[in-house]
């Protein structure tokens, strides 16, 4: 037997560097290398382009669409926060989450309070995961 130490997949690499329940702006990283780490790790990856909103409702309805949340979705900030926690949970065990919110909207009509709102809800949802050791990190981006 050689003395190699198995390392882990080079696809899961972007994730080793970054806190297993964080929110925060996707910077250097690319999505495609997120969703690969993901897929190597058998987290979900939930992807959502807002870059068509210019409104809370706009970005809550691309939202429920690309997160194929259920047709229940109530398109309220306190909706999506049950929508990223309880039904996952009560699926079964779960590896982690990956989430990209790639071009969040900038417009007076999605001002910097309603975009802290929005990533406050990420936050909260990162922490209720923390609670059960299961990592979810969170990259946005805005538009």
């Amino acid at each position: 037997m050689s003395g190699l130490v198995a390392s882990a997949p080079e696809t899961d690499v972007p994730l080793k560097r970054i806190r297993p329940n964080i929110v925060q702006a996707i910077r250097a990283f690319h999505v495609e290398e997120l969703e690969a780490a993901a897929s190597s790790l058998g987290q979900h990856f939930l992807y959502a382009n807002l870059s068509a909103a210019q409104n809370k409702q706009d970005v809550l309805d691309l939202i429920g669409q690309q997160f194929y949340l259920p047709a229940h979705f109530g398109k309220n900030f306190d909706a999506l926060y049950d929508c990223l926690t309880d039904p996952v949970y009560k699926s079964g065990p779960q590896l982690g989450f990956v989430v990209v919110l790639e071009h969040i909207p900038t417009t007076s009509k999605f001002d910097k309070e309603i975009r802290e709102q929005l990533l406050d809800i990420f936050r909260e949802t990162a922490d209720y995961w923390s609670d059960r050791k299961i990592p979810f990190r969170c990259f946005y981006s805005f538009l």
